[in-house]
């Protein structure tokens, strides 16, 4: 059965540090595009991050040079390491694949789609 259970929210300070996994089964996970989306109250859920299955990585704009996004292909494993964090990073977040090697920013391309964890960041 097709599974993603993501792990590592928490309540942090801003400038401070979390990092999110990402736990896929059920599918060939090595041929995936994987994408953390996040989504706050009142606003739609937007592309966070994505890594293909050659490793190439994306970022939206908000979070590049913060944020870094990883696969461990041995155990099945995406990660989101979040480092200065704002408030404005605080939402719910998401992992996602896709059956493809593009990695788009749009939700509707994603198949399989995690529980989400929280992330809140204070000032």
């Amino acid at each position: 059965q097709v599974q993603l259970v993501e792990s590592g929210g928490g309540s942090v300070q801003s400038g401070g540090s979390l990092r999110l996994s990402c736990a896929a089964s059920g599918f060939t996970y090595s041929r995936y595009c994987m994408r953390w989306f996040r989504q706050a109250p009142g606003k739609e859920r937007e592309g966070v991050a994505a890594i293909n299955s050659y490793g190439s990585t994306t970022y939206t704009d908000s979070v590049k040079g913060r944020f870094t996004i990883s696969r461990d292909n041995a155990v099945n494993t995406l990660f989101l390491q979040m480092n200065s964090l704002k408030p404005e990073d605080t939402a719910m977040y998401y992992c996602a694949s896709r059956a493809n090697t593009g990695c788009p920013t749009e939700t509707g391309w994603y198949t399989t789609w995690g529980q989400g964890t929280q992330v809140t960041v204070s000032s």
